[in-house]
């Protein structure tokens, strides 16, 4: 059998190992990502984008995978695009170095894929523009940023180091992290948005497929989400609020996505066995308050510990062996790739038939006809992709002239509303009518009153006469009685006159009887008329408060109603104004619309031109090469005529050969498959043979080695199903078939020899289960093996058992991990002497860089800038000498006030002791040394030009009040009449007066400058020297501005280093002991 590789062997010679070494690595990395970038709908998997991550270290670089991938139908097939962005994304993170300089020549190529897809609104066009964007904005960022590793992780001090103290640059890369989250946020929702949530999509494989590539997206968003916090607090501590708003209102918008997206994939189940996704604050970070950066916790996604990749054995060493599809001796090559050259020789097959030269030259030419076909095909539909989007945006031109006809059918309608509103107030004016009516009648019957009232005045007076008249009666009758009784006196003197006077007395009764009675009713009709006449007045009066309501009432409406009116004519003629407004905004939009309609027909035109010669070359191409195939038809035709005669002969021979073939076929695999059980049986009965072997019972194992090894059990046992099935189906994959069964048995045979040593380790209820249990698994398999073997039915089913057992096997592992424990925090007393010793350092090294500068500068310079550099520098030195001996006797006072005790007996437990005072003592220490530091750059700046003189200013009186406060520090626990705390004294004095020195000279060296820049104006006219003040009291509003500003950071700097300190000093702790 060892010649049927002798064409390899003749291929290979004249190669230099290293050149069939490279072949061979090239070819294996063609067929990883090949088989990890592919056209069926399932995730990436894993140990294919191992091999390719691998590949780029063993290159040291991505060439080879930009060059396989370049073959890729990348704009024909969204699957492959997908998983191509997927892997691609992959290798940037986990990939050497040099695939991210490699890549970056490609962000082309990734521009015009995410073009092409943006065009497809569903399905995977979306999610592969996004996806693009996204890897376009990594490039982006880690060419601005070439420190920066692909997988973003670095610790705070790296992070440091790459921006620096630079506050221009934290701003920077803040922006560039932002647009980065930005683009993952915008993948995510594209992905989250193209799934039904109402369903189990993350357990399909479609849903798996589109959410397998979220996974290094969380991996980037939680290192940028760190990154970005810390950013901003450093920029918060530099810069004002307002300057930052901006990235503050971003921040909180990402945050609040960013949450929601973790939430949702914290709640999909095909996450929860593939990464551990992190949960964000409730409440996002207050970057005002410098506190509120102790509140935050970095989010970290943790991947579980991927299982030991799988031997590659057949994608490395078997390059040699791959199958060819033309050949016929198929079958045995796969025999060979699976069990070796070596076991053909026992068995006994019939020899192959060979294959004539006319069937492959026929072969051959309906290889190039199909290969012509799929090129006027491929060129067809680049050509449909062109017209298409031509297509769409005349469509959505039409969609948008429709839309201003209905915009403008809506404004004509309302128009026509307005008008029906004016009719029915046209309407209303008749009841302003009814009110004039109802006025003219109020004052008809107001007349009326008047007139009524008059008559009633009249009948008053004439009743008040007649009431006159009657006292004037009553009056004579009383007089005429006194005369009759003056009579009645007479007539008893004299009778004879009696007679006269009774009959004028008669009369005179007559007479006044019947004035009486008339007078009586008159004044009765009289009372008639005035009780009507009352009752008259009162309905008048009734009448009139009624009149006088519906008035008011009508007075009201006719108000509401003017008001109302004008309302609606100003609204009518604000509608006008806004119906002239739009009808001109719209006329002006279909013009541009027309315009661009117009624009888009031409462009349309020159497509369909260029698209028309493209046509018309592809159509030459086609008549070509149907000449071509009609010359092959014909030599095929002739050929045919004598190929059938032959092959009428070999078709009989050919059917007894293939059932011959059949037969041995059939009969091979089951002596296959009874091989492989036995070699399977015994792989796993040698592994429960290891519980009776006294020497396993001193193997130990841990918990989580043994969950480990259990997952891939899982995976081989699908795999072995799938196969069986496959294999039922269609015979010819037997391989498969092998391969699984041997590789779960291996797998199987590993975990339970884990399991029986963990289970020594334990203790004996839990290790007596584990035990059993693991048994009854090799059992149950070797059941399931054994069915295989005889080809029953019941094959899945005990598939069912064997995984019940395995998982049963996982869950006694887990009961059995350990507990972590707590650490021991280290101690304050340790830090103090460190400290001392490094603020120490610091100032030595300081004095040596100003002595340094201050040989450059005599070196460098001359003139006045020697002069100021020199004053400044000797100052410095003196200053960096004065600090050294505070910081001596300081030491000095510490170690006496540590030798008097105060009650300890070592000086880690003094320290430990008042571990507040320690407290305070170790931030004036640093507090001294960074003042140093800072002084002294502050010098090399003012030295070079490049710094201010305030700055050195600011740090000198910032090193006098360190200074104070370790003077303070050591007085606390120091004795008033040492000596040491005099010589310190004295020492911070000269401390003080050395300041003074520095800020001397930089105050000196500024105004030197400042008088030797200033400008001469001799030469300005009138226009220049106006402009020059006009400039001038611009820049001082500025500066007044800003110092005002600087003024307010600085009060509340002072007082949140106050707060600081306060909490240092432990005045919290006191006053909650107080309380």
């Amino acid at each position: 059998m060892s010649s049927l590789h002798l064409p390899r062997v003749i291929s290979q010679r004249g190669k230099t190992a290293v050149e069939v070494e490279r072949e061979n690595f090239e070819k294996a990395q063609s067929i990883a990502i090949n088989k990890a970038i592919n056209s069926n709908v399932h995730p990436v998997k894993e140990k294919h984008v191992r091999s390719a991550i691998l590949g780029t270290f063993h290159e040291s670089g991505a060439g080879v995978f930009w060059a396989t991938t370049s073959k890729l139908p990348l704009q024909g097939n969204a699957i492959i695009c997908w998983k191509f962005l997927h892997v691609l994304h992959k290798l940037l993170r986990e990939g050497h170095a040099n695939v991210i300089l490699d890549s970056q020549k490609y962000i082309s190529l990734l521009k015009d894929i995410g073009k092409l897809w943006g065009h497809l609104k569903d399905g995977y066009g979306r999610l592969i523009a996004a996806y693009t964007k996204l890897l376009i904005q990594k490039l982006s960022f880690h060419k601005k940023n070439p420190r920066i590793p692909g997988s973003l992780t670095m610790t705070d001090e790296q992070f440091n180091k790459i921006f620096g103290a630079d506050v221009n640059n934290y701003f920077e890369v803040s922006c560039d992290m932002l647009d980065y989250l930005d683009e993952i946020l915008v993948l995510q929702e594209a992905v989250f948005g193209s799934l039904d949530m109402s369903r189990s999509n993350s357990m399909t494989n479609s849903g798996q497929c589109r959410l397998a590539p979220l996974i290094p997206c969380i991996l980037d968003s939680c290192q940028l989400y760190d990154y970005l916090v810390k950013s901003l607090f450093k920029l918060h501590s530099s810069l004002p609020p307002d300057t930052l708003s901006g990235h503050r209102d971003r921040f909180l918008a990402g945050y609040r996505h960013l949450k929601q997206f973790y939430h949702q994939s914290g709640t999909l189940q095909y996450f929860k066995n593939l990464v551990q996704v992190p949960l964000l604050p409730d409440d996002p970070p207050n970057f005002t308050i410098a506190s509120d950066f102790s509140k935050h916790v970095k989010p970290v996604a943790v991947v579980p510990e991927e299982m030991e990749p799988e031997a590659e054995t057949p994608e490395f060493d078997g390059i040699g062996f791959l199958i060819d599809t033309s050949s016929p001796i198929q079958e045995t090559d796969k025999f060979d790739e699976t069990f070796g050259e070596g076991s053909m020789d026992s068995f006994n097959f019939n020899g192959q038939p060979q294959i004539d030269e006319r069937d492959m030259i026929i072969e051959q030419l309906h290889k190039e006809i199909q290969q012509l076909r799929e090129e006027i095909e491929r060129l067809q539909t680049e050509a449909q992709m062109k017209i298409q989007p031509l297509l769409e945006e005349k469509e959505q031109l039409k969609k948008i002239l429709t839309e201003l006809q209905l915009t403008l059918d809506n404004t004509l309608k309302e128009n026509e509303l307005i008008k029906k509103e004016l009719e029915e107030m046209k309407t209303v004016l008749p009841v302003a009518d009814k009110l004039n009516d109802s006025e003219k009648l109020v004052k008809a019957n107001e007349e009326k009153f008047k007139k009524m009232k008059d008559i009633y005045g009249k009948l008053r007076e004439e009743h008040v006469t007649l009431l006159r008249v009657h006292a004037e009666v009553s009056k004579q009758l009383k007089d005429e009685k006194k005369l009759t009784e003056e009579k009645d006196m007479l007539l008893k003197k004299t009778t004879s006159e009696l007679d006269s006077v009774r009959e004028e007395q008669k009369q005179l009764e007559v007479a006044t009887q019947a004035k009486t009675d008339q007078v009586s009713l008159q004044l009765q009709s009289s009372t008639q008329q005035c009780s009507q006449l009352e009752k008259s007045c009162q309905e008048l009066t009734k009448e009139i408060e009624l009149i006088k309501a519906q008035k008011l009432q009508l007075e009201t409406d006719l108000n509401d109603v003017r008001s109302s009116s004008l309302a609606l004519e100003e609204s009518l003629q604000v509608t006008k104004t806004e119906k002239e407004e739009t009808a001109e905004k719209l006329q002006k939009q279909v013009n541009c619309l027309q315009n661009e309609l117009e624009e888009k027909t031409k462009e349309m035109v020159v497509a369909k031109e260029t698209l028309q010669k493209e046509m018309e070359g592809v159509q030459s191409q086609l008549k070509s090469s149907q000449s071509t195939q009609q010359t092959a038809e014909e030599n095929y035709t002739k050929n045919k005529e004598e190929m059938e005669r032959k092959y009428e002969d070999l078709l009989t021979e050919k059917k007894t050969s293939d059932n011959e073939r059949e037969e041995a076929l059939k009969k091979l695999y089951q002596l296959l498959i009874e091989s492989c059980v036995k070699q399977c049986n015994s792989i796993l009965l040698d592994a429960t043979e290891q519980s009776d072997n006294l020497l396993h019972l001193t193997v130990g194992c841990s918990a989580d080695y043994l969950l480990d090894r259990i997952l891939p059990v899982y995976e081989c046992l699908e795999k072995l199903g799938n196969s069986f099935q496959n294999y039922k189906s269609n015979p010819i994959s037997i391989q498969d078939l092998i391969t699984s069964m041997v590789d779960f048995s291996h797998r199987l045979s590993d975990s339970v020899q884990y399991g029986l040593a963990t289970s020594h380790s334990a203790q004996l209820s839990a290790g007596e289960e584990l035990n059993t249990t693991c048994k009854n698994t090799i059992d149950e398999s070797m059941k399931a093996l054994t069915q295989i073997e005889k080809d029953e039915n019941s094959v899945l089913a005990q598939f069912d058992v064997v995984l019940e057992n395995v998982k049963k096997m996982q869950s006694c592992a887990e009961t059995l991990l350990p507990k972590i424990a707590d650490v021991k925090d280290k101690e304050i007393g340790d830090m103090v002497e460190s400290e001392m010793q490094l603020t120490t350092s610091a100032i030595d090294l300081a004095a040596s860089k100003i002595e340094e500068m201050l040989k450059k500068t005599q070196e460098d310079t001359t003139g006045l800038n020697l002069e100021v550099n020199e004053s400044i520098l000797d100052a410095c030195t003196g200053l960096m000498q004065a600090i050294k001996v505070l910081v001596e006797k300081s030491r000095d006072l510490q170690k006496e006030i540590v030798a008097q005790g105060r009650g300890a007996s070592s000086a880690k437990e003094f320290y430990n002791k008042h571990h507040r005072w320690t407290e305070g003592l170790l931030s004036a220490a640093k507090a001294v040394g960074w003042g140093a530091t800072a002084t002294m750059e502050a010098a090399d700046k003012v030295v070079q030009g490049e710094g201010k003189f305030e700055e050195l200013i600011v740090y000198s009186k910032e090193i006098a009040a360190s200074t104070i406060q370790l003077v303070v520090a050591s007085k606390v626990k120091a004795d008033r009449n040492s000596k040491h705390l005099k010589e310190l004294t004295d020492a911070s004095k000269k401390v003080n007066q050395a300041a003074g020195k520095v800020i001397g000279s930089a105050k000196t060296g500024a105004n030197a400058i400042e008088e030797r820049s200033l400008m001469d104006f001799s030469s300005l006219n009138l226009h220049q020297t106006k402009k020059q003040e006009m400039q001038i009291k611009v820049l001082i509003l500025e500066m007044e501005k800003d110092l005002k500003n600087e003024y307010e950071k600085l009060s509340n700097i002072r007082k949140h280093h106050y707060q600081l300190a306060g909490e240092s000093e432990g005045w919290d702790v006191e006053e909650d002991n107080k309380s």
